[in-house]
């Protein structure tokens, strides 16, 4: 990685008008000054022909009166909005913005540039862009940025209680995919991914998905080398109701507002160790079949009774087997098994979050407070905005108990949102810590 590269901001819009002014603003702000924005304004050009779809069209109109206004240099504007110039049936959707932005950019830039991909709705503080080059710089070897996250509360209610949900999900999740090893910890948000163009390169670019694409890309690029996962720089992507996509944040708020969060379970922590137990088979099933946790899974997922056999076929040496196991049991695997296996465990979202609070707080506090207390814990929190519950969690049994033990009357329905927010918080932190201590496998 060169020191200096050229940063490629990659941002699609669609009926982003009111919001995109607060995130080119962020862009104007930046301290790295060497950067080129690329821009889609974007909708299916059928849109046109539909009178509950104008609203949307007209906004596209202002973004790119918007747009062209601003006479920035170094501002690149990609029209598929107007008349004639909108998406063709079957194109259409943020995975074909994000790959035409990506592949203009891949058209012009050098092997050892960046894109950075946004939303419209994205706020970020004035060196997150030099953030990101110090990060690549310092790990090389990184094939891309899952950069950390930070919904900020709207001051809505309704909303503020949604997102927090969502976003309890989301880091539940992720720690984990962190807690058993997977290769797939991370979070997809493709307002908050950057990758090397060699690297963006080396998988042939972005699957242009109508929804999903971030979680694609990002997987695709893991397969392929390491995945860096901290920042001391946070994006904070917007906290809204939307429908621009068929699938993610803003859907996820809306269906979520009105209590379905059917989609977006917290799932039990044991499904994850069955993950777990199912990786650790995999040196010995290099020489033999052997029954896994997730065999009656893989045997209706795959149609066979033993995927590993053509994986023991074409590997010569134990390492390249178990990288195709890894591959073939894939971050998309991984939850097909957790969603198919949920309605194994009759508990509610919060049982399912208690119970794994306290799995964590019995099994992991000493290695977390050895991580801390050697001084491998940044100090610097950049523009993190989390507090930091977790350290008097980890140190005061007191305190531990009698969090614990409120957690057993949790309601995210009605519980207040400032419980909410501590425990998102929390999750956060946790989550901090393992994407620290995931550096170390950056630095070989």
């Amino acid at each position: 990685m060169q020191k200096n590269p050229v940063l490629h901001i990659a941002l699609p819009a669609i009926n982003e008008a009111e919001y995109l002014p607060a995130t080119m603003q962020c862009l104007l702000q930046q301290s790295w000054k060497q950067l080129l924005v690329w821009v889609c304004v974007n909708q299916p050009d059928h849109w046109w022909q539909e009178p509950e779809k104008l609203p949307i069209c007209q906004n596209n109109q202002a973004t790119l009166e918007y747009l062209r206004g601003l006479n920035w240099p170094n501002l690149h504007i990609l029209d598929h909005s107007s008349p004639g110039k909108g998406w063709p049936p079957g194109r259409a959707g943020v995975g074909m913005a994000r790959r035409t932005l990506m592949e203009a950019i891949n058209a012009q830039a050098s092997p050892n540039d960046i894109i950075v991909s946004l939303d419209a709705d994205t706020t970020f503080g004035p060196l997150y862009l030099e953030s990101i080059v110090g990060q690549f710089n310092q790990y090389p070897r990184a094939v891309g940025l899952s950069n950390p996250y930070y919904h900020p509360l709207s001051g809505e209610p309704a909303l503020d209680r949604a997102m927090l949900r969502y976003e309890i999900y989301m880091r539940h999740y992720a720690i984990n995919m962190w807690d058993i090893g997977s290769p797939y910890s991370f979070t997809a948000l493709g307002s908050a991914m950057a990758v090397p163009l060699w690297a963006y390169r080396r998988i042939g670019g972005i699957t242009p998905k109508k929804s999903g694409e971030d979680f694609y890309f990002l997987q695709k690029l893991r397969k392929t080398g390491w995945l860096l996962n901290y920042n001391h720089r946070v994006v904070f992507p917007g906290t809204r109701f939307s429908q621009r996509v068929f699938f993610g944040t803003g859907p996820a708020l809306i269906k979520g507002s009105q209590g379905n969060w059917d989609s977006y379970p917290v799932y039990d922590h044991k499904l994850f160790h069955r993950v777990k137990a199912t990786y650790e088979l995999f040196p010995a099933l290099f020489t033999q079949s052997l029954p896994t946790a997730m065999s009656d899974f893989l045997q209706q997922q795959f149609g066979c009774n033993d995927i590993f056999e053509a994986l023991r076929q074409n590997a010569k040496t134990p390492a390249q087997f178990i990288r195709a196991c890894h591959h073939r049991i894939d971050g998309l695997r991984i939850l097909q098994f957790l969603k198919s296996s949920q309605n194994l465990y009759p508990w509610f979202d919060e049982e399912n979050l208690e119970l794994f609070l306290r799995f964590f707080f019995s099994k992991r506090s000493a290695s977390f407070l050895h991580f801390i207390n050697n001084g491998l814990m940044k100090a610097e929190l950049g523009d993190h905005p989390a507090n930091d519950p977790l350290l008097s969690l980890l140190q005061d049994p007191a305190y531990r108990q009698g969090f614990l033990k409120q957690l057993c009357s949790l309601d995210f329905h009605s519980s207040p949102i400032e419980d909410l927010d501590f425990i998102r918080n929390l999750l956060c932190n946790i989550e901090r810590i393992y994407q620290l201590m995931d550096l170390d496998n950056g630095s070989e």
